[in-house]
């Protein structure tokens, strides 16, 4: 060949490898922006754990009903809303009225928060799902402090909401003021999403979405929600799919009153006895349903997801030791993962109208309800469920000829959800973890249910992605529960991170349209 064609060929070639290299490569973005803002967020770490603490005070509780809980929620909200509005967002606070409860009572339903920062046509619009209420919480059921006042010890910051939800929805807030307090232009539009009833089922939240999908979410390119863990401490994770829920009641009556057992105790179809059988049939004591064709419709496990499982960093005796349990019902990594995620599972959670305090009471009860779900996986349909559910409880029951009634209801029915992992913002999410962690995030999906990611992506149909904050051992709604300091500050920091990756590829998807 011509020295000189040799030539023009190595430096073409060289040139094609810039352009790949270019095209495909990555690296984070420019240190000055991100340094100041990293650097803002550890030097206010301290007032923005106090935000959290003073969110925490306020017992935010949407699953006890009554009316001291509903001024608290109330005032949540309206302590959330005026944060936004000192960022400088407009905010709309949405009145949902009333709810009427099965005893006849009504109650006032906490307002929904939309707000918006932001509305540059040019940049993209991410918004932020929360909520501000909790699970229920009292020092004597196990709490080592009083659980609504923030406490922190080695690192750990305890309080009912730290992990749940309150902090990852201040996480948020801490990057976006990070951006305003040093002047840095925001990189996208945000809108805030923000409710008081996602532990009680998110009563009005669809039928909200569903009535602003057209307005409020119109401008809305992508949805994160921040409401789940990791799967170990210290890796970070982005999930991509959880179980739905059917929950059930089953209620056995005698009568309205209480028995005494001397007076009754064996002339008679005690309720008790009969709901106990009700509930030992639901399951056995390898975590196996017993309903039949429950399994039925389960969507069948592929090669590719028994790979992704494979490739999960998780340490067995970490995870059993961080949730303090002897043993699990498996042995294997990928068996305990799908049976969290991609098995149903079935839990029994109580039963009303027992005698359950401290102390001997010889009373036979003459109505209790029993209380259990069943986390749905796909492709479950939730009204087969439900069918086979109250079949084969009547089924059990008339074997007992018992003279009692009995009566079965779905409580809550919230369908499964799986996202789209090849999204822009999920690939935003993964750089952003990256910068700030220095490594690449465990892709999980999540056993528990979080139901407004099925809403958005039926009613929006806006990628909808879940980029958690807490470690797996924070006990979302248990004793104790907390979030450690540097989850919540670095999550700041990846939130920071976050907004600007997902500038970066929107701009460059406008540069370069498929």
């Amino acid at each position: 060949m011509d020295p000189k064609l040799g030539r023009m060929a190595s430096s073409f070639l060289a040139l094609l490898l810039l352009l790949e290299g270019a095209m495909f490569s990555w690296s984070p973005p420019p240190p000055g922006p991100l340094d100041r803002l990293f650097q803002y967020i550890d030097v206010h770490q301290d007032e923005f754990v106090q935000a959290l603490a003073e969110w925490v005070a306020i017992e935010s509780i949407s699953g006890q009903p009554g009316p001291r809980f509903r001024h608290e929620l109330v005032r949540m909200m309206a302590t959330g809303a005026d944060k936004l509005r000192r960022l400088g967002a407009s905010v709309d606070v949405v009145d949902l009225g009333s709810q009427q409860l099965p005893d006849g009572q009504s109650l006032p339903l906490p307002p929904i928060i939309l707000a918006e920062l932001g509305n540059d046509p040019k940049k993209p619009t991410v918004c932020l799902y929360g909520h501000l209420d909790v699970q229920p919480a009292l020092r004597g059921d196990g709490w080592l402090t009083d659980p609504f006042t923030l406490v922190e010890v080695d690192g750990k910051l305890y309080g009912r909401g730290t992990t749940d939800n309150k902090g990852p929805v201040l996480a948020w807030i801490n990057a976006v003021s990070a951006f305003r307090a040093l002047d840095q232009d925001l990189p996208v539009n945000f809108q805030f999403l923000l409710e008081g009833m996602e532990e009680a089922g998110s009563v009005g939240l669809e039928e909200l979405v569903r009535r602003e999908k057209d307005r409020f979410f119109s401008r809305v390119d992508y949805v994160v929600i921040s409401d789940n863990l990791w799967l170990s401490r210290r890796r970070p994770a982005l999930t991509y799919g959880t179980r739905g829920n059917s929950y059930f009641t089953v209620e056995v009556k005698c009568r309205d009153q209480d028995f005494h057992s001397g007076t009754f105790g064996g002339i008679l179809n005690e309720p008790m006895a009969d709901l106990v059988a009700l509930l030992g049939s639901l399951v056995d004591s390898s975590g196996h349903i017993l309903i039949p064709g429950i399994y039925d419709q389960v969507a069948p496990i592929t090669e590719e997801e028994i790979e992704k499982y494979k490739a999960i960093d998780l340490d067995l005796e970490e995870y059993r030791n961080s949730s303090q349990v002897e043993k699990f019902l498996f042995d294997t990594k990928e068996e305990i993962l799908m049976h969290l995620w991609r098995y149903p599972s079935l839990s029994i959670h109580g039963i009303e109208g027992a005698f359950d305090e401290p102390g001997a009471k010889t009373v036979i009860p003459g109505c209790v309800t029993g209380k259990f779900s069943i986390r749905l996986v796909p492709h479950m349909n939730l009204s087969v469920v439900e069918k086979q559910v109250k079949q084969h409880l009547e089924a059990v029951f008339s074997k007992r000829n018992s003279s009692n009634q009995m009566t079965v209801s779905l409580v809550i029915g919230l369908q499964p959800w799986i996202a789209n992992t090849s999204d822009n913002q999920y690939l935003a999410a993964k750089r952003a973890i990256r910068t700030v962690f220095g490594i690449e995030p465990d892709m999980i999906q999540d056993g528990s249910t979080i139901p407004i990611a099925r809403t958005f992506q039926d009613l929006v149909k806006k990628s909808v992605m879940m980029l958690p904050l807490g470690a797996v051992d924070d006990g979302e709604h248990a004793q104790n529960e907390k979030i450690n300091r540097w989850n919540y500050i670095e999550g700041s920091k990846l939130f920071a991170a976050f907004f600007l990756e997902v500038a970066r590829l929107h701009a460059s998807n406008d540069r370069n349209p498929p």
